[in-house]
């Protein structure tokens, strides 16, 4: 039985919810969102959903706990007026690093996050490259887990770079650099480096032999911007001839930017699941490039809507 399509945005990334309603030539659904006085937030569909197949994207950036809470409200909202069913689209998942017991009595909020979208009754998560693949298996509902890879690899071969080499900025993104290099069909080199507290890495040596050789950090996000500028740094102390970094998420907090400005990095490659800040120094923002993934997320709602396979954007 089909549903008519219905598509909701928080305040999270507005911009990319429209460019997804725009690949789906649909418009998107009208609400009404406000706070008051005290920071409660209020939500108000003004769209009838009953009965309908409905989508609600909300990406948990900063401020991340506002955004969680009014999606919990959006949820809300939606069940109490008898939608048929319901998807959460989170292209960034947040809390995605606290995946496991680091240390005793601390929470796997990860798994926090999964437990709350269940117990507001979501039917299905949409997300894009999760720090850790293991958390779609917090969830006892169905998650489509997909790549902004293949935007990143048609715009890295757009700019025929020779003697190409992904680098994976610690020994945990391996795996998710290997795959990338294939994609691109180069060679591979890993950072090892030691962490001592959060948001903060020492690099030891470079893993590879990157001498002469045009490096592109891959990772599935940019944080403080810490880690891959003292990684490019590496790289060029190395023999490096330009270094890239390339994230799917651009999270940018604390000193990001500043980070970014002071850096020897060429060019800075992340998605727009993140909405960037452009009240940002101009130095800092002019080394981003920022590409869309709005018509993979707008394929596999397409797909996911009319009962077909989603299998294919994975890969």
């Amino acid at each position: 039985m089909s549903y008519e399509l219905l598509i909701f945005s928080g305040e999270s990334n507005p911009q990319l919810s429209h460019e997804i309603c725009d690949y789906l030539k649909v418009p998107l659904a009208k609400v009404e969102l406000r706070r008051f006085s005290d920071g409660e937030m209020f939500v108000k569909l003004n769209e009838n959903v009953r009965g309908r197949d409905v989508y609600v994207i909300q990406t948990l950036s900063a401020p991340s706990n506002d955004y969680l809470v009014q999606l919990i409200l959006f949820l809300d909202s939606i069940r109490r007026a008898s939608a048929a069913r319901v998807t959460v689209v989170m292209p960034y998942y947040g809390y995605a690093r606290q995946d496991r017991k680091s240390e005793p009595r601390v929470p796997i909020s990860a798994r926090v996050i999964a437990d709350l979208l269940e117990a507001m009754f979501a039917d299905r998560l949409i997300c894009m490259d999760l720090h850790a693949d293991q958390i779609q298996g917090f969830f006892r509902i169905p998650v489509d887990h997909l790549y902004a890879a293949p935007v990143f690899v048609d715009y890295i071969k757009q700019k025929r770079i020779k003697d190409l080499i992904v680098v994976a900025p610690d020994t945990g993104g391996v795996e998710r650099a290997r795959f990338f290099a294939r994609q691109l069909n180069a060679s591979l080199a890993i950072i090892d480096k030691r962490r001592d507290r959060p948001n903060a890495s020492e690099v030891m040596h470079v893993i590879g032999d990157v001498k002469g050789k045009n490096c592109i950090l891959y990772d599935d996000m940019i944080d403080t911007a810490g880690t891959i500028s003292n990684a490019a740094q590496a790289l060029k102390d190395n023999g490096a001839i330009s270094v890239v970094a390339c994230a799917s998420h651009a999270v940018l907090s604390g000193k990001a930017y500043e980070n970014i400005e002071n850096s020897i990095l060429d060019e800075i490659i992340v998605s727009n699941t993140i909405l960037l800040n452009k009240e940002k120094p101009k130095k800092s923002l002019e080394k981003i490039k920022v590409l869309s993934i709005a018509h993979i997320v707008g394929e596999a709602i397409r797909r996911i809507h009319n009962e077909e396979s989603v299998s294919s954007l994975f890969l």
